[in-house]
């Protein structure tokens, strides 16, 4: 059905910012909270809105978005589209944003101010932002009233964004990156034995990346901070030794690399370079754990190929520099 697709299929965009509550078992669906299905829409001219800002409120914008992870998968365009979207709202000491149990308007990111979080009939305080974050997603994302009431503290600024403008960026672009990456990954042999739901889980935890020709992506010595899925490009894999850096391999799209340190909890044993522009999706350690124990038995043999590959080319272990 539309409603699950564009619903339960996208609840890796939900935050802990806005509390769940057993309440919404017992009210009404809000009645203008119209069903929104991204694979269905295939408008990309349609009316956008347009607020716009001073140089000083977009550089004030960006650094008020910049770590909220709802716009992590969002590329410069859609980044853009947001930033042009999201209107200035300023606030008193005691004004309320959201109320309990009423329909969905905005989502809201802070720039400044102090904001309290209740929930329940006797409104228990649940939580406190302090000049940054974000609330007000989950009502928009899942065709709910409001899970929590928010107050101001303080005097405050607050960028809000439209639900229609806010699931059209940002449900669409979760539904395409999602199909995207379940692509990437269905190449990747590694993945295949990952169930259905785990590489979905996957495609939603990948953050895009790039990087131009020459640029080194990750550094021998270095601690792992994540794995990489090549989606475009190619990427040559160096060690370096006494007379300077010795190409290993050389990696095109559909092939990972990486997770070697990941594996073996070590530092990088080797550095990466985009051979050309390369786009890559980028797995973080604290998913890469969360997310790929089904794979890791494979890995840790692939450790041995590694291994041997690398007796090929110097001979011997001990002609390598072990930095692992």
């Amino acid at each position: 059905m539309a409603v699950q697709t564009s619903t339960q299929n996208f609840d890796v965009l939900s935050s802990v910012n806005e509390p769940l509550v057993n309440r919404y078992a017992s009210r009404r669906k809000s009645v203008f909270a119209e069903t929104y299905d991204p694979e269905a829409d295939d408008d990309d001219d349609g009316a956008r809105a347009i607020f716009p800002k001073t140089d000083e409120q977009r550089a004030r914008l960006c650094d008020s978005v910049k770590n909220i992870l709802l716009f992590r998968s969002l590329d410069k365009e859609q980044m853009n589209e947001v930033l042009d979207a999201m209107f200035e709202k300023k606030v008193k000491a005691k004004d309320y944003i959201i109320k309990q149990g009423d329909d969905g308007d905005n989502f809201y990111v802070i720039e400044s101010g102090i904001y309290k979080a209740y929930v329940g009939e006797d409104q228990k305080h649940i939580h406190t932002y302090d000049n940054s974050g974000s609330f007000g997603e989950l009502a928009l994302l899942y065709n709910m009233p409001r899970a929590a009431t928010i107050q101001a503290e303080t005097d405050g600024q607050l960028w809000a964004m439209d639900r229609q403008t806010f699931r059209r960026i940002l449900l669409k672009s979760a539904f395409r990156k999602r199909k995207m990456y379940e692509a990437l990954l269905d190449a990747v042999p590694m993945l295949k034995t990952l169930q259905s739901y785990e590489r979905m889980n996957l495609a939603d935890a990948l953050i895009p990346k790039t990087f131009a020709k020459g640029e080194r992506i990750i550094k021998q010595g270095d601690a792992a901070d994540g794995m990489y899925f090549i989606e475009e490009g190619k990427v040559s894999i160096r060690i370096q030794q006494d007379a300077g850096e010795v190409e290993i391999s050389n990696l095109e799209k559909g092939q990972y690399f990486g997770e070697l340190a990941l594996v073996t909890h070590r530092p990088r044993a080797a550095s990466a370079y985009a051979v050309d522009n390369v786009k890559v999706a980028f797995l973080d350690v604290d998913a890469f754990e969360r997310l790929l124990g089904p794979c890791m038995d494979l890995m840790k043999r692939n450790i041995g190929d590694y291994e041997s590959q690398l007796v090929k080319i110097f001979g011997s272990k001990n002609n390598i520099t072990d930095v692992r």
